[in-house]
């Protein structure tokens, strides 16, 4: 009996880390109000870098200054994009357009005002943020310190080949 809940369980947690790696089907806002599924960004032909971002995380802006900065490299190099995710709530979600537009930020940026998408993730804090490729997270990371865009790119590098 206990070699059959143990497979069981095996099983369980084997379904799950190969769920979580599939993009959910859930709705965000872009900065002009128009409603996108997250899974679209699966089938852009590129790689996907997701930053999940709110107005009041030092780290999380810091993390979206230097990943802008390095954007008009990466973007080309890698085939990549960049998506902001904002989970700033009703009460700060204002906040978030004039910010994006005093950092003169070139990524997408994305509001999950319900964190819906957050929670489907199963993303605890932020920053968070995820590689995307053909559909499927291939790279997830929590947390954000000084240097930490080193290990975003060697990422990029093993993903894209390059």
């Amino acid at each position: 009996m206990k070699k059959y809940l143990l497979l069981f369980f095996v099983a369980v947690l084997f379904t799950q880390a190969t769920l979580q790696n599939d993009l959910p089907n859930v709705t965000i806002k872009t900065m002009e109000g128009k409603s996108v599924n997250f899974q679209s960004y699966g089938k852009t032909g590129k790689i996907v870098v997701v930053s999940f971002w709110a107005t009041w995380c030092g780290p999380c802006k810091k993390e979206l200054v230097k990943l802008n900065k390095l954007l008009p490299e990466w973007a080309p190099k890698y085939n990549m994009q960049l998506l902001a995710v904002s989970i700033d709530d009703s009460k700060t979600a204002p906040k978030v357009k004039p910010y994006v537009a005093g950092q003169n930020w070139k990524c997408e940026v994305a509001l999950d005002q319900n964190s819906d998408l957050k929670r489907a993730l199963g993303i605890a804090n932020v920053p968070f943020t995820l590689i995307i490729k053909d559909g499927k997270i291939v790279y997830r990371h929590d947390g954000y310190v000084d240097g930490a865009e080193y290990e975003l790119e060697a990422q990029l590098k093993k993903i894209s080949g390059k």
